[in-house]
């Protein structure tokens, strides 16, 4: 008896910036709805070649125009799997790793409840998103805890990094004190 082959539960795309991969995981579905296995730890290992454990997951919920970002921790630095459950966002990292090839660049992937993509992003990058949607809530998982006492924000709007955000003509994003308060590239420490 041959064994069926079964196609791969998750394809991987890497970006621009090779380690941070989009995940898209097989849907399926018919006239009732649809069905995806949003995480499998043994999946994601053999679709990545990454064997992580994830400690921490986090859920926000966010209206139209929120900037959330770009966050980093310089102690118990995270890995991240992101993922939108309701609404769009444009999901930034920026590479922070002097030793990088793509030290200082930034990759953008617009993640959706609709398209069902994730995005991984290593430790060594900041990471923040802008709502698309109405409201938008977003999942993920860490692999380490949050530690605020070595939480860093890169400022969104740093020349020098030039994050590409797409605002509408004379719109602003919603901000909190902490990503307003963002420290320019110069200034921001770096792994």
């Amino acid at each position: 008896m041959t064994a069926a082959i079964h196609p791969a539960k998750v394809v991987v795309t890497p970006t621009e910036i090779s380690e941070v991969l989009v995940l898209e995981p097989r849907v399926f579905g018919d006239q009732r709805g649809w069905f995806t296995e949003s995480f499998n730890a043994q999946d994601f290992s053999a679709a990545t070649n990454l064997d992580l454990e994830f400690v921490q997951d986090n859920h926000s919920f966010s209206r139209q125009s929120t900037l959330r970002g770009m966050h980093y921790q310089l102690e118990h630095t995270q890995g991240k799997l992101v993922r939108v459950i309701s609404g769009a966002v444009f999901d930034v990292a920026v590479d922070l790793r002097k030793s990088s090839p793509t030290f200082g660049k930034w990759v953008a992937v617009e993640l959706s409840a609709e398209n069902k993509k994730q995005l991984w992003i290593p430790p060594g990058f900041a990471h923040g998103f802008l709502v698309l949607s109405p409201t938008v809530e977003f999942l993920y998982k860490t692999t380490d805890y949050y530690h605020p006492q070595s939480e860093v924000c890169l400022a969104w709007n740093d020349p020098i990094v030039n994050i590409e955000w797409p605002f509408a003509a004379s719109a602003t994003p919603n901000l909190n004190a902490k990503d307003s308060a963002g420290l320019f590239w110069e200034q921001a420490p770096k792994f």
